[in-house]
């Protein structure tokens, strides 16, 4: 895995770290992320404001602080900390700072700048920053000034991704020795900007643990499994599975539909929608292709895999159908009210957890703190940590949507996406997903292969949208699979 896919929490980070002791890491890290000012600075003024935290941010600070002075830039460092306080490798590159002729201030300069470096706090911190870098921090959004934050924005837990308010909202994180878990999920997303990542030119076994990484993509497109790229002539509609969908109870039959027509254009070679409303239609007129029948039909059929939950509803038979999807012995995705279903009864629960064939639940937060009794709030508080308890309870591959959504296996591994945007934030897209992940499993994609390529291309497929006019604003979740297909067909 390459470093700029490498996920780390901070305890990891710090393992590292330790095992690298020795290794100048501060002044690469200085030097990397002047690199990156220089270039912010091109087009801009030649002076920047760089600010210095207490701890070792502030110590890669001062030394980004030394590099841009070497190269002529006018370079004002205001310092919140106390000299004497420093760690060792700060207090060495303040030191540094000051014999290459710098000096420091304690109070926000009143000048113009071209760009502000924020190197305040950076992964350690655990606490809603207070005092005078409190106040920096708010001079500093206000300013209109591009940022730079150094491994990551002042104020941003880098393991949850929580702004602890105020927090830095940079024009561009410079990220040291790999990702961090905040950086890509909940309000990371929105306080970032563009990342870079810098490995400080470690020994890649340093890294090679990591549990997590990050789907981009480039990179998924790029490994494509076979089946998708359609490279044999004697082949048929079996050779692409079939796959189930149950759902579409009354005022809900839309769901269904959409999970439906999402698989036929992620190349499921039959499509089955089970549908649970009193009067369902007889044909989908738009997608004729699609082969209505009612829930019965459909469990009690063969299909290669099934998805349930799409407009399912709660009603009296509803736990029946979910019970009975849950002991087919085929790859399973459940989602949406057969989630809370699942919630609300143990005997349920327990019957996805001792199940055998490859399973996914793909909830949005508010269902996943039904399925671990808790709030939505502690989800969102820790969504790669809740992500991970949900998936080994329920020994199945979770989908936590949302912002940097989070794909999490019971053997402790996980990703989180990168791709998707505002847009997705609209009726019907999760069902689109459902359906796309749905017709990787039917095609005999591996569960994670399936999984971790459906939750990326479809983020993808918004980005494009987005990309050619289409949204964020006003975007809708049957626009995502025609686009989706023709991202997978651009080979």
């Amino acid at each position: 895995m390459h470093h700029e896919a490498i996920i780390l929490r901070v305890a990891e980070l710090r393992a590292v770290e330790a095992r690298a002791d020795g290794a100048p890491l501060m002044e690469r890290a200085g030097l990397a992320a002047a690199e990156i000012a220089r270039r912010m600075l091109a087009v801009h003024s030649a002076r920047v404001l760089i600010l210095a935290g207490p701890g070792n941010n502030g110590g890669d600070a001062f030394v980004v602080a030394r590099w841009l002075k070497s190269w002529f830039f006018d370079v004002t460092v205001a310092f919140c900390g106390d000299v004497s306080a420093l760690p060792l490798d700060a207090a060495t590159a303040h030191r540094g700072w000051r014999d290459a002729g710098g000096a420091t201030m304690r109070e926000w300069p009143d000048a113009p700048f071209g760009l502000i470096v924020d190197g305040l706090f950076g992964i350690g911190l655990a606490r809603p920053i207070e005092g005078v870098a409190a106040q920096w921090i708010s001079r500093a959004n206000a300013s209109s000034l591009p940022i730079l934050s150094l491994d990551i924005p002042s104020g941003l837990d880098a393991d949850t991704g929580v702004a602890r308010l105020p927090t830095i909202r940079a024009t561009a994180t410079a990220t040291f020795i790999a990702l961090k878990p905040g950086l890509l999920t909940g309000d990371g997303p929105d306080y970032c900007g563009t990342i870079s990542v810098h490995g400080l030119d470690l020994d890649p076994q340093s890294t090679a643990a990591s549990r997590g990484s990050m789907l981009a993509w480039a990179t998924q497109r790029a490994a494509l499994p076979e089946v998708l790229r359609r490279r044999l002539h004697n082949v048929h509609k079996g050779s692409f599975g079939t796959l189930a969908i149950v759902g579409g109870s009354d005022g809900m039959v839309g769901a269904a539909i959409l999970a439906g027509r999402a698989a036929l254009h992620l190349g499921a070679g039959k499509v089955w929608v089970g549908l649970c409303a009193k009067s369902p239609p007889a044909v989908d007129w738009a997608q004729p292709e699609l082969m209505l029948r009612h829930v019965r039909a459909v469990l009690e059929a063969e299909p290669d895999a099934i998805v349930i939950g799409p407009g399912l509803g709660t009603g009296d038979d509803a736990p029946g159908w979910v019970a009975q999807a849950i002991r087919l012995p085929i790859p399973l995705l459940i989602d949406a009210d057969a989630l809370n279903l699942i919630a609300r009864d143990p005997a349920l629960a327990s019957a996805v957890a001792a199940r055998v064939a490859p399973t996914v639940v793909t909830p949005h937060p508010a269902e996943a703190a039904r399925l671990a009794a808790t709030t939505v709030a502690a989800i969102q508080g820790d969504r790669v940590g809740a992500a991970l308890v949900l998936s080994a309870a329920m020994n199945a591959a979770v989908v936590l949507k949302g912002a940097g959504s989070v794909v999490a296996y019971p053997d402790g591994h996980y990703a989180i996406n990168s791709s998707g945007n505002a847009a997705l934030a609209s009726a019907g897209t999760g069902d689109v997903l459902s359906g796309m992940i749905g017709a990787l499993l039917a095609q005999r994609v591996p569960l994670g292969a399936a999984v971790e390529l459906g939750v990326c291309l479809h983020g993808a497929a918004a980005d494009t949208l987005v990309a050619d006019g289409v949204g964020p604003l006003g975007m809708t979740a049957s626009e995502l699979a025609p686009l989706a297909r023709r991202l997978i067909n651009l080979q």
